[in-house]
């Protein structure tokens, strides 16, 4: 009874009969506030309120108290246990209100139990309680164990066949197995272009499984015209152009439909019912600067999933509707992803870089809920993954890296291997070296983050060390030798450090940019030039030593500044487009500076002044095989400065200040293909 009865008003209780609290109700009935409050409120005991409505502010009549008691259902009473009142004579019938709120009085408690029952389970499957790992119970095999490199596998439809890129023979070709036979047999032997792009799926079948088909890059050219599909027969036969001008391709399940991109800018994305013509309007292209690679068609053709970003590791899986429209992202890990694949409707697996730096590792994810899972542990490194059309046959590669770092001498002729120096390290491997005075810089890889090391004189020296800390990019060298410039990722933000070459006095320089690829010294040594992300495109920066803000420096797309010595140019990279980038310059006042056309191919973008400026030192040739080049910025003439053999990748390099000494980094890889039959439910 929540308001005034009609026909009642407060003047008209006597004082006397008043009870002006639920203390003085509960006193007057020899209870406690609790049990008279549930009587009120359940069984409808004349309480009443005063206008105002303030909480707690009721009052009530003895005599309708009274009146009420009497009448009261005694079996009611009862169930408050101490609480009953004496039994009283018999009573007329409740009104139909107490049998309503008597049934209330069972279904409220359990209505909130099945409240309770359904928030459960709805957060159980936010929470992925009931997810499982889809390698559980996995049955393992070998397929290579070959001494070098094996990799981005592909299984065909059925499972029967596995075609990879192996260089047992020497040069990297294209080899397929029929699974449990032993046998390998070599497609290619040599006889068409490039065929290593991590980046990309570069291997296939054909949806009946009798040819396998694979990426090429014929030599000599730059143009997107150069890149194609091509195929050669399961069983043995020529290799032959099969879809000119596409770089990756998937078939529908029915096989009616043709997903392609082009290795144009943004990578553009087509459907038709299986053929390639040149009117063909894309579906979906991405921004300008960033990448589309790996489409994949969902199991029932609904979608089409693809890995869309910034190369190399600013990446995430996307899908979209086979007519177009707007993608709809699936991950959101910003990082290295590649090879996407589908073991059903919802099963999502992927590769991903780990946020420590680490991996690629195997990740799977439930698409309609979005959380993903790590699937792998330890040290492993997974660079390719496939599956069978029904998703019970999963083929990966697993590859572990090193890296050495080599010096060799300048000279009038190319350099050969057999002229270059093997450094000595006191750590397992080295990367990204960089020369100062008297000493080389390098970055070594520990199990649980990345370290900066000085070798001098013979003697090594780790000079910082980050737990759970990827250095990315090279140390920088200031120009008078005394101070390192330094980037790493921590915790999924990006900081730019400087310390003595000592390894003494380390400073956070910023914070507050996502930085990219390798940092820069001024020649005056009183700014630092580096590329940031703005916006989803990286552009250089100028970083004051003083207590300065950074500021835009070059509003292109710009990565790995390299100064000129006397200060008046900075060349730098421009976008990756299909499998190149062009090189470009600004003065110091950021003003456009022509150049001699220079392109070059992916894997290494570092360029370097020989002394005097007139003369850029760069890596030129395959995405997994380059070499040492220099070009007269004056006239635009080119010369070969090493001549290195198809398994020497050379990732990155220095040059000594006088430029007579090149050292550089090689990579090396060792890797195996795994298959994996995972149990049918």
């Amino acid at each position: 009874m929540g308001e005034q009865s009609p026909g009642t008003s407060q003047a008209e209780t006597l004082p006397e009969d008043r009870l002006d609290s639920w203390k003085e109700i509960a006193a007057y009935l020899k209870r406690d506030v609790t049990t008279v409050q549930r009587w009120e409120k359940r069984e409808g005991m004349p309480v009443r309120r005063h206008l105002h409505y303030k909480a707690g502010s009721v009052y009530a009549s003895r005599g309708e108290l009274d009146t009420w008691m009497r009448s009261r259902n005694p079996s009611v009473g009862q169930e408050d246990g101490n609480d009953a009142m004496p039994p009283s004579p018999p009573a007329t019938p409740q009104p139909a209100l107490s049998t309503v709120l008597a049934r209330w009085k069972f279904l409220v408690p359990l209505a909130a139990v099945g409240l309770l029952a359904i928030g459960a389970y709805l957060w159980l499957q936010r929470a992925e309680h009931f997810w499982r790992n889809p390698l559980t119970d996995a049955r393992l095999q070998m397929v290579t164990d070959f001494d070098g490199l094996e990799q981005a596998a592909a299984v065909s439809r059925d499972g029967h066949f596995v075609a990879f890129l192996s260089n047992r023979d020497g040069p990297m070709d294209v080899w397929v197995t029929q699974v449990d036979s032993g046998e390998f047999h070599n497609l290619t032997h040599g006889s068409v272009g490039e065929l290593a792009n991590p980046s990309i799926r570069t291997l296939g079948f054909s949806p009946d499984g009798s040819l396998v088909t694979f990426w090429v890059r014929r030599p000599g050219g730059s143009s997107v015209d150069t890149i194609g599909t091509w195929a050669a027969p399961t069983l043995g036969g020529e290799p032959r152009p099969c879809l000119e001008g596409v770089a990756e391709y998937d078939w529908s399940h029915d096989g009616s439909r043709l997903a392609y991109h082009t290795p144009g800018p943004g990578d553009p994305l087509f459907v038709t019912d299986g053929s390639v013509r040149p009117g063909d309007r894309p579906i979906f292209t991405a921004a300008a600067g960033l990448h589309s690679h790996f489409p994949l068609w969902a199991p029932d053709d609904a979608f089409l999933y693809f890995v869309q970003g910034e190369l190399p590791d600013k990446l995430d899986i996307w899908r979209i509707r086979p007519t177009g429209g707007t993608p709809e992202r699936i991950t959101s890990q910003d990082a290295q992803i590649a090879y996407p694949v589908l073991l059903d409707r919802r099963t999502l697996l992927y590769l991903a870089g780990d946020p420590d730096g680490s991996g690629p590792s195997l990740y799977s994810m439930d698409v309609e809920r979005r959380i993903p899972h790590r699937l792998t542990s330890g040290l492993d490194r997974y660079t390719s993954l496939a599956a069978t059309a029904d998703g019970h046959r999963l083929v990966v590669t697993r590859t572990t890296t090193h890296g050495s770092l080599f010096r060799v001498r300048i000279g009038d002729s190319p350099a050969q291997v057999s002229a270059a120096d093997r450094i000595s390290l006191t750590t397992g491997s080295g990367f990204s070296p960089r020369l100062g005075p008297d000493y080389l810089l390098y970055i070594s890889a520990t199990g649980t983050g990345e370290s900066i090391w000085k070798l001098a004189k013979g003697a090594s020296t780790e000079l910082w060390r980050g737990e759970g800390v990827r250095v990315f990019g090279a140390p920088a060298v200031s120009p008078d030798g005394q101070s390192v410039a330094f980037s790493v990722r921590q915790n999924g933000k990006a900081l730019l450090y400087v310390m003595q070459a000592d390894g003494t006095k380390p400073r956070l320089l910023t914070d507050s940019l996502d930085l990219q690829g390798n940092p820069a010294w001024a020649p005056d040594g009183q700014s630092i030039v580096s590329a940031a992300d703005d916006h989803g495109i990286p552009h250089l920066f100028r970083i004051p030593m003083a207590d300065r803000p950074p500021a835009s420096f070059v509003h292109d797309y710009s990565l790995d500044p390299a100064w000129s010595p006397d200060g008046r140019l900075v060349i730098y990279s421009g976008p990756d487009i299909g499998t190149t980038f062009s090189v470009k310059a600004v003065t110091s006042e950021a003003s456009r500076r022509p150049l001699p056309t220079l392109t070059l191919t992916r894997g290494a973008r570092h360029l370097a002044f020989l002394p005097g400026g007139r003369s850029l030192v760069f890596l030129r040739g395959e995405i997994q095989h380059k070499d040492l080049w220099l070009v007269d910025l004056n006239n635009g003439a080119e010369r070969r400065l090493t001549n290195l053999p198809p398994d020497f990748n050379v990732r990155d390099f220095d040059l000594s200040s006088d430029g007579h000494e090149v050292v550089f980094e090689r990579v090396q890889e060792r890797s195996d293909l795994v298959l994996l039959d995972l149990p049918r439910p």
